[in-house]
């Protein structure tokens, strides 16, 4: 996507969606090309004679394998003779050898008009103001047509979408465009068109299987630099799980020394037999790294298709809903009770509203799942010479599914049926394009915390900005119910009735009137039911806010007419 770039934490090295690699110059050389060094120097004392260089000698660039490139569909055909003369004692032998070899060599081009290009106007929620929206922009991404006149595209290329078109490699002609699904965790939007004409004369693109190293791919898009669609090419250099930027979590992805850049996102990734083997939707900013792209793979593309054909909507990956740790220490592993023969990680935390912690404990030595033997360092097998992180496992599976755990627990194997869940974060990543939450009493504006909350407040580098109790909860909080929000006064609009506490910024609130604040709905429920008195907050640090009831409420109309809000509270508040 061209308009913005997203990014994750402020590290050394930053994988950002839609990606700012360079583009590298792959060709190979020529084995005739003279580098400049190779030109003899001229003697000082005049001696043309040409002097011998140091260093090792140059030998002419030999390329085994080339990069993948479009060309035609039609089969190339090459002739290859064998020698038909020899030179034998001076006289040439007038024999003839075997007849000449036809071999066709067919090369395959990738369906890049089945590549189209994505505009959307997207409309964002104002997480500040959050009775408000901020102002359209537009951007442009990638995006391929697949069976079933449906297109995949990445979905920070789409979110918070108002308007959504679709472009045809060849086309002068815009169609308008259906969002059907917005996968927040595998990064994946899936788009339809009710037109007839878009879906004339379009062969839909095929999925590959799961590359190896060293495979080449092509990313075929329609990146920064030009209207035009453009291929870049490169091989598959690493295949591990790592963080989607997009939405924080942990999938199965491809990393490829091909440029992928602004615009990319959403493009297909094809093989050198055209098929697709993944999505390009991110890159890594690093100083000391060049041309690091991510590409979505084919197993992660097929589940996300799959959950949405099975359920009719997207219900994500489920996760296992347990903070581990490695036993790799073999002292750790005699005071755990495990076997010289036995393998497997520790359960640190459990969540609680994880199913499985009505099974599992602290301090379980995770075995296997699914049959599967998990090691000391938390991998499993994943093919030949290659090893891989369990939760690919997990991710493998589907929202409601169950597997079977073993787990060690006082010296004893026991086995479980646990059901698998989306993972509930305390703090979420994403609203799901829902309008943000808020209420407003006496000035004082109570929000709902998550991450872009956290991002609208204090910039792409929220995780050093925001205040240390904030993150340590987005960190390592666990919510205790499905529900649980963490409710903070986000700012105060000043007025008469809150002198004094206009300096409380994006501050936690713990109870009202004694009662724990359980979420944002259930807070605004009492504060309107509310018969006492006075309105006592009490908020983090100790702090305090008492207001007399009848005049906070009274004031609240006057402040939000001020304003210009339209309500005191949001319409998924509302009674």
């Amino acid at each position: 996507m061209t308009r913005t770039r997203k990014r994750a934490r402020r590290d050394d090295s930053e994988p950002t969606n839609a990606g700012d690699a360079s583009p590298e110059d792959s060709a190979p050389q020529p084995s005739t090309a003279i580098h400049a060094d190779e030109s003899p120097p001229a003697a000082a004392n005049g001696d043309a004679s040409p002097r011998r260089a140091r260093g090792r000698p140059k030998k002419s660039a030999k390329r085994k394998d080339r990069a993948v490139e479009p060309m035609s569909p039609d089969s190339e055909r090459r002739l290859t003779r064998q020698p038909q003369a020899a030179e034998q004692n001076g006289h040439v032998n007038s024999s003839i050898g075997p007849g000449p070899e036809w071999e066709t060599v067919v090369r395959v081009v990738p369906a890049m008009d089945a590549v189209v290009k994505v505009f959307c106007v997207h409309t964002d929620p104002n997480f500040s103001l959050p009775w408000q929206r901020k102002r359209q922009y537009s951007s442009s991404s990638s995006g391929f047509i697949i069976g079933g006149r449906r297109v995949l595209t990445n979905a920070h290329s789409v979110e918070h979408h108002t308007q959504v078109k679709l472009k045809k490699r060849g086309s002068d002609t815009k169609y308008l465009a259906t969002v059907l699904a917005i996968g927040t965790e595998c990064d994946i939007a899936l788009l339809t068109v009710n037109d007839d004409e878009f879906w004339e004369g379009v062969t839909p693109v095929e999925f590959g299987d799961l590359p190896a190293l060293q495979d080449a791919v092509t990313v075929v898009g329609y990146p920064i630099g030009g209207d035009t669609i453009s291929v870049t090419s490169g091989v598959v250099s690493r295949i591990e799980v790592l963080s989607y930027v997009h939405a924080t979590t942990e999938l199965l992805g491809l990393q490829i020394d091909a440029a992928i850049n602004s615009g990319n996102s959403g493009g297909p990734a094809f093989n050198d037999k055209g098929k697709c083997v993944g999505i390009a939707f991110q890159s890594l900013k690093h100083d000391d790294a060049e041309n690091i792209g991510y590409v979505i793979p084919t197993p992660v593309i097929k589940h996300f298709i799959s959950d949405y054909e099975k359920n009719g909507v997207y219900t994500g990956f489920p996760v296992l809903g347990i903070e581990w740790q490695k036993m790799e220490n073999p002292d750790l592993r005699v005071a755990m009770g495990m076997a010289s023969d036995q393998k497997g990680v520790r359960v640190r935390r459990i969540e609680p509203t994880a199913p499985e912690s009505e099974v599992l404990k602290s301090s379980d030595i995770l075995l296997s799942f699914d049959g599967v033997k998990i090691a000391n360092d938390g991998t499993i097998p994943f093919r030949d010479g290659e090893r891989i992180g369990f939760s690919y496992l997990v991710s493998q599976k589907y929202t409601g599914d169950k597997a079977l755990v073993k787990v060690l627990r006082d010296s004893k194997v026991l086995e479980f049926k646990i059901k698998l869940q989306p993972h509930k974060r305390l703090i979420p990543a994403h609203i799901n394009g829902k309008p943000p939450s808020y209420y407003i009493v006496a000035g004082f504006v109570f929000s709902a915390v998550s991450v872009p909350y956290l991002r609208s407040e204090y910039g792409k580098d929220y995780e050093y900005e925001a205040p240390v109790k904030l993150l340590d909860r987005h960190m390592h909080a666990m919510a205790e119910s499905p529900d649980e929000q963490l409710v903070v006064i986000s700012q105060v609009l000043v007025a008469d009735i809150n002198i004094g506490y206009e300096d409380i910024v994006n501050t936690q609130v713990i109870t009202f009137n004694g009662k724990p604040v359980k979420n944002l709905k259930s807070l605004a429920n009492m504060v309107e039911s509310c018969k006492d008195e006075y309105l006592k907050f009490e908020l983090e640090y100790q702090q305090v806010v008492v207001v007399k009831t009848e005049t906070a409420k009274a004031a609240t109309l006057d402040i939000l007419a001020m304003h210009c809000i339209p309500s005191a509270m949001s319409d998924d508040l509302k009674p």
